[in-house]
């Protein structure tokens, strides 16, 4: 098994850009069951970057842990390791 969970994201509210803790995730688009493919995109040195899919922006925000988002509910819960 892993020994780490990379945190996954979705834009459910439609917002237009979403602030994340994580340079490393997957964007799942939507909650199941009106998810798009699970696409790992990787930041980089950047500090932004854009669903290939949703085309949902994503800003890196290191005051926030790497499971945490801005609107808090673009993190998906279910991904946090137990």
């Amino acid at each position: 098994m892993a020994d780490k969970i990379v945190p996954h994201f979705h834009n459910d509210p439609g917002v237009s850009s979403i602030a994340i803790g994580a340079r490393r995730f997957m964007c799942i688009g939507a909650k199941p069951p009106f998810d798009h493919p699970h696409v790992f995109l990787d930041m980089g040195d950047d500090t932004e970057i854009v669903c290939p899919y949703c085309s949902t922006l994503y800003k890196f925000d290191g005051s926030l842990h790497g499971f945490e988002a801005r609107p808090a509910e673009c993190a998906l819960e279910e991904t946090r390791a137990a």
